[in-house]
């Protein structure tokens, strides 16, 4: 009984040593979630030059 605990021992403490110091995560790129059109800053910057844009055009008429 006691050489199988020592084992499972030894098996643990080698899976512990191998994940903190030897194995290199595959990380997989993390994804930009789905922003809202009114929180994506690029979406209002690009809205904001438009309508700077278009204002000459309008007082014009």
């Amino acid at each position: 009984m006691i050489p199988l605990l020592a084992a499972v021992g030894a098996i643990t403490i080698a899976v512990l040593l191998w994940r903190a110091l030897g194995a290199q995560r595959i990380s997989v790129p993390q994804r930009r979630p789905a922003v809202a059109p009114d929180d994506d800053p690029e979406f209002l910057r690009k809205l904001s030059e438009e309508q700077r844009n278009r204002r000459p055009d309008d007082s014009d008429s």
